[in-house]
């Protein structure tokens, strides 16, 4: 059964190329956000940013309009135990807060998906320690994919980190995807799994990782606003992710500024961007 029959896309070199503009832009966006939080803040003022920023620069912002219900916003503002798709609103950002912050734009028709989760003023020790833990298993993630391996060797190494840095809840109900022209396709990336299972790993697939880790347990709850994820226990969470893809040259990380260049070396991956 080929890929396609699959329902899986892949893209060529040329078509890559177009995601890495998407996907630099929902960079840059983030990295704006992220010089803008802090205490007094609400998380309207940073979708308003982002929607400016993305469109000014040639984007549509991929959130806004998705599903059913409609989602409201061009980011998702999760603040604390809301570990993914907070709507953005009044709700004002105090010291010790954390905020994850998903962003995703599209253009020319291709899509790029990223999350941050980035603390306002001083965090508590332990919740400092589930963003670095929790961003360092999305790289670990991507670090361990090859040409000619199973999605699941992604799963796989950021489960086997987060296990060993502590006692943490890893969501399972909720995984990364395949990314194109669509922002979410298959395969579905588990962040927990056995290596060697699943599609393998081509060159033109483009995937979003994105482990979402918790201080507590790893159940949820969904609001009635039928968006906004939550922890059962009240802990804070953590979410980070990036799209990317592998060449033959290595791995490249659309939506990293420096298409990841930095952070994979520090982990001995060959960079694969152009």
């Amino acid at each position: 059964m080929g890929f396609r029959d699959r329902g899986i896309e892949i893209k060529t070199p040329e078509q890559i190329d177009l995601m890495r503009v998407a996907g630099l832009l929902v960079g840059e966006t983030l990295e704006l956000l992220r010089s803008a939080v802090r205490p007094g803040v609400t998380t309207l003022e940073l979708d308003t940013l982002a929607e400016a920023h993305i469109r000014d620069h040639g984007g549509v912002p991929s959130f806004k309009g998705y599903s059913h219900p409609p989602f409201p916003a061009t980011i998702c503002a999760s603040v604390n135990d809301e570990v993914v798709h907070g709507i953005p609103g009044p709700r004002t950002l105090a010291d010790g807060d954390v905020i994850s912050i998903d962003c995703g734009a599209i253009v020319a028709g291709w899509h790029g998906d990223a999350a941050v989760t980035v603390p306002v003023g001083e965090v508590a020790d332990d919740v400092a320690e589930l963003l670095r833990v929790t961003e360092e298993s999305l790289w670990r993630g991507m670090a361990a994919a090859r040409l000619g391996g199973r999605v699941s060797d992604i799963s796989h190494a950021v489960e086997s980190y987060v296990r060993a840095q502590g006692r943490y809840g890893i969501l399972e109900d909720y995984t990364g995807h395949g990314i194109g022209t669509e922002m979410h396709m298959a395969p579905n990336v588990p962040n927990v799994g056995r290596r060697g299972r699943g599609p393998s790993i081509v060159e033109g697939l483009a995937l979003a990782v994105e482990p979402m880790v918790t201080l507590g347990s790893k159940h949820t709850d969904l609001h009635a606003d039928e968006w906004t994820v939550s922890t059962v226990d009240g802990s804070y969470a953590a979410h980070f992710e990036h799209t990317f893809t592998v060449t033959p040259e290595g791995a490249w990380v659309l939506t990293a500024v420096d298409g990841g260049r930095e952070r994979l070396a520090a982990l001995g991956v060959p960079f694969g961007g152009r």
